[in-house]
């Protein structure tokens, strides 16, 4: 087994127990024991992390502007761009149709990835490395100017009193190392626009993106 010594310098901590580190970066593709497991645990210590900071950062920030706060940095492409600095999609194993097909650069594929490296510390090292690993690589929680569709559509709705949006994912297609999904964003009950994406949180940003575009052409 590697020891992914640049991985682990990268990321500031170095594993007891280095097979958690391994299945971390063991994507679907390679193995029926794969890494989305600890993308799942990895996604709630992240928000976890990122939501105390910003609670000690920001004490005159009201709860719905944290909440914005907390999605700019979580973001998927957020995530991704991290992923890329510390060369993560390189460490990652992979078939090689999916690595042949960019599945190292695939923004999914590094945002799960890191969630679930960030998983791996956590179990081997306790939440105080998750924690510390989270300060060095996204930073100190300041305000981003990211763009984010999904809150900039609850805030639209929010202000004219109505009703706020909920989405599904409506379709998937292509191989599992390849997915494109739809997401569908509803509001009372009533589909407003569709958005897709390499993943369901990018098609949701999409669809939400184009349902407030069309609220306002509309005057809705």
């Amino acid at each position: 087994m590697s020891d992914y010594t640049a991985l682990q310098a990268a990321v500031g901590y170095q594993f007891r127990d280095l097979s958690l580190l391994k299945l971390a970066l063991t994507h679907p593709s390679f193995s029926a024991k794969h890494n989305q497991r600890l993308e799942f645990l990895g996604d709630a210590v992240l928000e976890l992390c990122v939501s105390e900071k910003i609670y000690e950062k920001h004490p005159e920030m009201h709860e719905g502007a944290m909440t914005q706060l907390r999605q700019k940095l979580v973001r998927e492409e957020k995530l991704a761009d991290v992923a890329r600095k510390i060369h993560l999609g390189e460490a990652l194993l992979m078939d090689k149709s999916c690595a042949l097909t960019g599945g190292r650069q695939n923004p999914s594929v590094l945002c799960d990835a890191f969630e679930a490296v960030l998983a791996a510390v956590y179990l081997d090292g306790g939440f105080e490395a998750a924690r510390a690993m989270v300060a060095l690589l996204i930073g100190d929680c300041s305000e981003t100017g990211e763009n984010d569709n999904k809150s900039a559509l609850q805030e639209y709705l929010q202000a004219r009193g109505q009703e706020m949006p909920a989405y599904q994912t409506v379709g998937e297609e292509g191989p599992p190392h390849d997915r494109v999904f739809t997401a569908a964003v509803l509001i009372d009950g009533r589909e407003i626009a569709r958005g897709s994406g390499k993943s369901k949180k990018r098609a949701e940003q999409e669809a939400a993106g184009a349902a407030l575009k069309m609220i306002k052409r509309s005057g809705e």
